[in-house]
């Protein structure tokens, strides 16, 4: 595989290649509900549409062929925002800067404890679909750069001061 093959969005993971129901059991810790439609169907609250991640109240919607990256991120938003943006949501999760970087932490912490998944690949995958991070990957901005997003995320009961998720929701 080329390196331009190992960073292409076709080479992330996708929901298919995780053990049936492990994204729905991490999403019910938080009291969020998982919903797999079926393959080709439109997701409903997809903010960025084709096989992305969907998002209305406190359920997160997804295909078989939806990354992993895109669940995580989609479901750690719901974790990161208010109540009443929770309450209202459909589709545009919306939040500031502090809060997206937030949101990114979280996603690669919950990857760390799934299978065929973990930290590394999580990054890998971030960095394949483009997200960006001033150290030039998302692995460098975890371990280096990310104090403020940590921060955020103890601010706010999400993760403890020894960086553990404490599954709950953002009031």
């Amino acid at each position: 595989m080329s390196a331009a093959e190992a960073l292409s969005p076709d080479s992330v993971l996708c929901v298919r290649d995780l053990p049936a129901g492990v994204l729905s059991r991490l999403l019910h810790r938080f009291a969020l509900q998982g919903v797999e439609i079926g393959a080709g169907e439109s997701i409903p609250g997809s903010f960025w549409g084709e096989s992305e991640a969907g998002l209305i109240g406190a359920a997160v919607y997804w295909r078989p062929d939806t990354p992993v990256h895109s669940v995580l991120h989609e479901a750690s938003h719901c974790v990161c925002m208010t109540l009443d943006r929770r309450t209202g949501l459909d589709r545009d999760a919306g939040g500031d800067f502090d809060e997206e970087n937030a949101v990114c932490y979280l996603q690669i912490l919950l990857a760390a404890g799934l299978p065929n998944v973990g930290i590394a690949r999580m990054c890998h995958d971030m960095n394949a679909w483009g997200y960006t991070f001033r150290l030039g990957s998302a692995e460098a901005w975890f371990e280096h750069d990310a104090s403020d997003a940590r921060e955020w995320l103890v601010k706010h009961g999400l993760i403890d001061q020894q960086g553990s998720v404490t599954w709950r929701l953002r009031e």
